[in-house]
């Protein structure tokens, strides 16, 4: 006799650390991170329709087509995603890695179509193309093309990274034709995301921090010579240094200036949901890029900090993948894909508090656009699959502890 109590149901096969600490069925938890990642994503993401049904019915209703047609039109792209963001979450790790390439030159061809007959110009920029009566914006999916290919890049160079040769080839060069291929649509705010997307893959792959001055500084360098050389960009930047003149007022800081007063008026508990006064023409981008300032209006600073909460968890689950694992390709892509995110979360929401000139970037998860709000989606769904390859933890009761010392 082994001591076993008899069951009538059939015993599970484990094996490796289940087998030395269970007698009986063994129930392998969730990955915390994965419930992390997967709650804060879709907390944002119904949180961002619910916000941008608000910020533009009133508006769609004035223009004649209808007050939910932009809801329909984001609840679209959602309904899609978020399913395609689960199914991505079902591969393996090593399928990330034979796809690195593939995903790059499919990105970058997107990007490429950008400058033909199809490409779109809007804002002063072109970055869009025209499918099916509908505008996508490639740049977004190149953010997780560009992640992956780091990832894959510099792990396989992990051992070598201390040579500023096999750092520079070929992650400079093709880091340059990606931002370039963006900046060339003048799309500066996206470019610096791409920026951000780098370096957060050369900080995670652990390059020394002394090779990092070199690329910050040509990067500092970069951004001053193209903002200096576009008088539309240098005009920006001059009206968020001015504090409310009536000329600028008119012209560049009529949205700025509105965002930062619709977060002024909405107090601790806001004016309510559906209440704000600024999505009333008085905020263009009102279910864009300034969606924030109706989340500040409507909902008040809780509001506020409801979004910022939920970010924090999104930053807790994804961290815990960077220092859980013991991959390199995992551990890169997990960083570049948390600094992307968060990086232009925190640039929007500085742009609407007017802490930082307007960049055009969208709030992941909740502004409205269908492009943006797909490949976001997407790249969680590569931060759950890996975190479904994390090591879990099972609970050891200390009934199960005796036995296995025995």
């Amino acid at each position: 006799m082994d001591g076993r109590i008899p069951s009538d149901e059939p015993e599970p096969r484990v094996s490796g650390w289940a087998a030395r600490v269970s007698l009986g069925r063994v129930f392998q938890p969730v990955a915390s991170e994965f419930l992390l990642l997967s709650g804060a994503t879709l907390a944002l993401a119904v949180f961002g329709l619910v916000m941008v049904l608000s910020a533009s019915s009133a508006n769609d209703t004035a223009s004649g087509v209808g007050a939910y047609d932009s809801l329909l039109r984001q609840g679209t792209f959602a309904l899609v995603a978020v399913p395609a963001m689960f199914i991505i979450s079902r591969f393996p790790v090593r399928f990330f890695k034979r796809i690195a390439w593939l995903a790059l030159f499919g990105a970058l061809g997107l990007q490429a179509l950008v400058f033909t007959p199809m490409g779109v110009e809007s804002g002063g920029n072109r970055n869009w193309i025209a499918i099916g009566g509908m505008n996508l914006q490639p740049s977004e999916f190149l953010k997780l093309a560009l992640a992956l290919w780091l990832g894959f890049t510099l792990a396989r160079k992990h051992e070598l990274l201390t040579s500023w040769k096999h750092l520079f080839f070929p992650t400079v060069p093709v880091a340059i034709v990606a931002i370039g291929s963006v900046l060339a649509g003048s799309d500066l705010g996206t470019a610096m995301i791409l920026v951000l997307i780098v370096l957060a893959a050369l900080f995670f792959a652990g390059v020394r921090l002394r090779m990092f001055i070199v690329p910050v500084l040509l990067g500092i360098l970069a951004v001053a010579v193209l903002a200096i050389t576009s008088p539309d960009r240098m005009r920006r930047i001059m009206s968020f240094l001015d504090t409310g003149s009536l000329a600028c007022y008119a012209e560049d800081c009529f949205q700025p200036l509105h965002g930062v007063w619709g977060l002024a008026g909405g107090g601790i508990f806001g004016l309510g949901l559906g209440n704000s006064k600024e999505k009333y023409d008085w905020l263009p981008a009102a279910a864009n890029d300034y969606i924030f300032a109706i989340v500040g209006e409507e909902l008040g600073l809780i509001g506020c900090i409801v979004v910022l909460a939920l970010f924090g968890l999104f930053a807790v689950g994804a961290f815990r993948i960077v220092r859980r694992t013991d991959d390199p390709f995992v551990r890169i892509v997990s960083g570049a894909i948390a600094v992307w995110i968060l990086g232009q979360a925190l640039i929007n929401i500085g742009v609407v508090l007017r802490v930082f000139p307007v960049l055009g970037v969208p709030l992941p998860f909740m502004s409205a656009g269908g492009t943006s709000l797909i490949s976001v989606l997407l790249a969680v769904g590569v931060l759950l699959a890996f975190a479904r390859s994390l090591p879990v933890e099972a609970p050891v009761t200390p009934a199960r502890e005796m036995v296995a010392r025995r």
